[in-house]
């Protein structure tokens, strides 16, 4: 299919995710990238109270507080 094709499906309104490969398909900005931070004991320990408060995992809770730190920000 062409891509001018492609592109009148979608104006159109029409279904076009059979024609793409999603396996392949990414989030600019979004891709992970892992680093490594050494946190004090103390800090441990309330990340995990806090997490197992809300039930979910330690990384989340840091993603979500730098997230709302960064987001103050702009």
């Amino acid at each position: 299919m062409k891509a001018e094709e492609l592109d009148q499906k979608f104006e159109k309104g029409e279904d076009i995710t059979e024609f793409l490969d999603l396996s392949k398909a990414r989030r600019p900005g979004r891709e992970s990238r892992r680093v490594n931070v050494d946190f004090p004991e103390w800090m441990i320990h309330s990340l995990d109270k806090e997490a197992k408060r809300l039930g979910v995992p330690r990384q989340s809770i840091i993603k979500i507080w730098i997230a709302e730190r960064l987001k103050e920000l702009d």
